[in-house]
């Protein structure tokens, strides 16, 4: 993608607005994280804020300080310096994420809002596995947990990771949201929604598929948890999860580890370059498993 691609946008006086790609991709994401990243290492004056996101950016900048039309052209400069991805390393964890799958708290909200779905007559995980080709739930649930995920944002709600599977683009599972919105999505709710997963940090309205949750919290407003020391979200743009299928008992002793502040992700520090992904993403999530689990 070169800049001819790329569309810039002003949002009042305040705001520069940049799409890389009309729809996500890894290269899209990667490219974001690299440019976003440069940028805030630059520490440039009057740039108050910087948000990246699936295949695009925002820069909030002081007018008064540095003028958007410099900031279009700072930012064309260092996208031109990125346009190589081979040369950029990307500081990521591979973090194992427990999902408890047909869970009685999200199947019990599954069957409360069939009337908003697009087939009131199945589960939201008979229905995803149907429109995605696979026999049966069990063969959906092990493609879902299979391959890892880039984190490739966080935002809608404080914490919530937008998470996309690192496979080939053929074997990308994708769902529709719910025809209308629900009024209730339990917290720590593994869903699903498009190309991505998420995981609901707190209780609310949603529409993404809903299969499962998850005993661990990825937002934390109390910091009593090890991994929440330093901020109340757990995830960061870039980070690899694995979503790993887990029984009841196994959640509920994940869920006491939370409750007496014990718990701790099982997580590794991993620094990657995005042509390591896109020349094989097989070959890559298979790297990555290994790492996260056996070294």
């Amino acid at each position: 993608m070169s800049n001819l691609h790329t569309r810039y946008e002003y949002g009042g006086d305040e705001f520069v607005f940049v799409q890389l790609s009309e729809e996500m991709s890894l290269e899209a994401n990667f490219k974001g994280i690299a440019i976003t990243r440069k940028l805030k290492e630059k520490n440039i004056e009057g740039i108050l804020d910087i948000c990246p996101a699936n295949a695009s950016y925002m820069v909030r900048v002081d007018p008064d300080v540095f003028h958007p039309d410099d900031l279009i052209k700072e930012l064309k400069a260092i996208e031109e310096s990125v346009k190589d991805l081979d040369d950029i390393a990307i500081d990521s964890r591979l973090v194992d994420v427990p999902v408890w799958f047909e869970d009685p708290w999200t199947h019990e909200a599954v069957m409360r809002f069939r009337d908003r779905h697009q087939d009131p007559e199945s589960t939201d995980l008979e229905y995803s596995a149907r429109i995605n080709g696979y026999a049966s739930k069990e063969e959906f649930i092990d493609a879902l947990t299979r391959a890892p995920y880039l984190v490739s944002m966080i935002g809608f709600v404080p914490g919530l990771p937008w998470c996309f599977q690192i496979v080939p683009r053929e074997k990308q599972i994708e769902v529709p949201k719910y025809v209308r919105p629900r009024t209730f999505t339990p917290e720590r709710t593994f869903g699903f929604g498009g190309a991505f997963s998420v995981i609901y940090p707190v209780q609310g309205a949603g529409g993404y598929q809903m299969y499962g949750i998850a005993p661990a919290p990825i937002y934390q407003k109390e910091q009593t948890l090890p991994d929440f020391q330093d901020s109340i979200v757990f995830p960061k743009q870039g980070d690899i999860f694995r979503y790993r299928s887990i029984t009841k008992e196994e959640y509920e002793e994940i869920r006491s580890q939370v409750e007496a502040g014990e718990f701790v992700y099982r997580k590794k520090e991993f620094s990657f370059t995005p042509s390591d992904v896109l020349a094989d993403p097989e070959k890559f999530s298979e790297m990555v498993m290994g790492r996260l689990y056996h070294d």
